[in-house]
């Protein structure tokens, strides 16, 4: 019996080997398959991310799309407005030169026109109207000078010249009295009169601008004049003074 349980063991034993191996065999298949399983989800998890990554991208490049879109929108609308506020500069531009080819000569005749005045005016700060005159010539041939600034300059030197008629004034100068030159006081009554006095006090006159000469005064007026300088220089309080006036014409009593 113990024989026969020893025979059939022994005969099993293939058997048993064979089954084992296939066992095994199979449990490796199993895990390889498992394995490859995994590799696959994971490339699926990866294609699953890139393709998110491709959706983010393509909805950031769309929202890119849209906001270049509205800055070239914008951009557009900019350049369109300064090309009308080129336009219109361009326009102002053209008519401020035909003005400036209008006010120059105007100017020109203004500047004829004073140093002529000055020219037959009672000749009273020669030096310094005369400088005025010059400087405002050498003004106009400036191009750096804007046009408003030259006219503003004459209109200024127009001013000082009409602030002359309506002030008095006294300075010291020389002047050639008798042939020799001396120096004395003049004594302006805005640009009605000009009278000159000694600093003795012995010599006076007056501009006679009909004549275009000095003309003698009397003795008699010595005290009168000497007044006068003294209330242009405010030494004395404002007083009537007795001095010889031109005579008003027939033109100047209708105007």
């Amino acid at each position: 019996m113990r024989l026969v349980r020893i025979i059939l063991m022994a005969g099993l034993l293939p058997g048993l080997a064979l089954a084992q191996s296939a066992g095994e065999q199979a449990l490796a298949e199993g895990e390889a398959l498992m394995t490859e399983a995994q590799r696959s989800q994971q490339r699926i998890d990866q294609l699953d991310d890139a393709t998110r990554d491709a959706l983010n991208r393509y909805r950031n490049a769309i929202q890119q799309k849209d906001q270049l879109a509205d800055y070239n929108k914008q951009l557009a609308g900019m350049v369109e407005s300064q090309r009308r506020e080129l336009a219109e500069l361009q326009a102002q531009l053209a008519t401020i030169e035909e003005t400036q080819a209008e006010v120059m000569p105007l100017l020109q005749r203004m500047l004829a026109s004073l140093e002529q005045f000055i020219e037959l005016d009672v000749p009273f700060l020669l030096d310094e109207r005369t400088d005025r005159l010059e400087q405002l010539k050498a003004l106009m041939i400036r191009p750096e000078v804007t046009v408003a600034e030259k006219y503003r300059r004459v209109l200024e030197a127009y001013q000082i010249e009409s602030d002359y008629g309506r002030t008095l004034e006294a300075w010291r100068g020389s002047l050639d009295v008798d042939g020799s030159e001396r120096v004395v006081e003049f004594l302006r009554l805005g640009r009605l009169m000009l009278f000159y006095q000694t600093l003795d006090g012995h010599t006076q006159g007056y501009w006679d601008n009909a004549s275009r000469q000095w003309q003698p005064l009397p003795a008699s007026y010595n005290r009168t004049l000497q007044q006068g300088l003294n209330i242009a220089r405010q030494q004395q309080t404002p007083a009537l003074l007795r001095l010889p006036l031109p005579p008003v014409s027939e033109q100047g009593a209708a105007q």
